[in-house]
């Protein structure tokens, strides 16, 4: 077991690695982990507005540089 202080302790690149392990550990187990409902609703609302055509996905590296853009 890692504690807090241990973690607090690693450099950064052992504490990227232990979070990648982390997710592709959760990602697996993905179909276990439930949505809550709210956030359902959000997914819902933001795929019928992708349907109607009212927005639209959106590279994400795109995405990035235009938030970047948009904060300066």
């Amino acid at each position: 077991m890692i504690t807090l202080e241990a973690l607090h302790q690693m450099p950064l690149r052992e504490k990227l690695f232990v979070m990648e392990a982390l997710w592709d550990d959760i990602s697996a187990a993905e179909a276990e982990l439930e949505v809550p409902a709210w956030q359902k609703e959000v997914l819902d609302v933001r795929e019928e507005a992708v349907a109607a055509g009212a927005a639209r996905f959106m590279d994400w590296e795109v995405a990035k540089k235009e938030i970047l853009e948009a904060v300066k």
